[in-house]
């Protein structure tokens, strides 16, 4: 039976994985803070297995997700949140705060779990195609998926020589209860269960690269690929009409 770890379960897209790759007959083990929403949708499955740790304590992580059987087919760090700013006005503890949980969270859990990666461990980074673009108010959010962006791609090169293949995950608007705080208008927004299909799809292909919806995704990589001064230009246009 292949075995899945998937940070972040709780709810929105992580849940909806874990329940996915539960229905195909992975082992899954299923981990967030919130140990009684975890343990409600496993009970009764016997290809599940709950953790409950918080991401940012990097020695809670570690007692965690260090085992003696640490070896998982594929290792999905989707745990992260979203905070904003107004006007660029910098709010450095809001800054640590998004950056602790949507970086260091990861870094927490790739070193807790570095020790079990064999040839052959698929490990999947929870990136952000708001990463692509300079965007309003995103500043912290964004920053911290770029870093995600930078870091999976230096890991695939390092982890290579081991048999280690990593993916970057870009999903646009997934209707989560992160999102639904929103309050501006999210282009081609989609269902926690069409984005968990086009992980699962991607991630089975060993894609470098998931990124979703297409459309929206390739439309923000060509903005992406102009010069700078054309990016914002552009960027403060879209985004005063929206």
């Amino acid at each position: 039976m292949k075995r899945v770890l998937i940070t972040g379960a709780t709810s929105g897209i992580g849940l909806q994985l874990a329940k996915d790759y539960s229905a195909e007959g992975w082992h899954v083990t299923a981990c967030g803070r919130n140990v009684l929403t975890l343990q409600s949708w496993a009970e009764g499955r016997d290809n599940v297995t709950v953790l409950s740790f918080d991401a940012t304590d990097t020695e809670a992580t570690k007692a965690a997700l260090v085992q003696e059987d640490m070896a998982y087919d594929l290792v999905i760090l989707n745990a992260g949140t979203c905070e904003y700013i107004d006007h660029g006005e910098i709010d450095v503890s809001l800054f640590k705060r998004v950056f602790d949980i949507n970086l260091f969270g990861v870094l927490n859990c790739i070193e807790a779990l570095q020790g079990g990666f064999q040839h052959g461990t698929h490990l999947a980074l929870m990136g952000s195609t708001a990463a692509y673009l300079g965007l309003p108010r995103a500043e912290a959010y964004g920053a911290s998926k770029a870093a995600i962006s930078y870091l999976a791609r230096s890991l695939s090169v390092d982890l290579e020589s081991k048999g280690v293949t990593v993916s970057l995950i870009s999903p646009g608007f997934v209707k989560t209860p992160l999102t639904d705080k929103n309050d501006f208008a999210m282009p081609m927004l989609v269902t926690p269960e069409e984005a968990s299909s086009a992980i699962r799809q991607g991630l089975d292909k060993k894609k470098v690269e998931v990124h979703f919806p297409k459309r929206f995704s390739y439309f923000l990589k060509f903005l992406s690929s102009l010069p700078m001064a054309m990016q914002l230009a552009l960027v403060r246009k879209i985004t005063r009409k929206a």
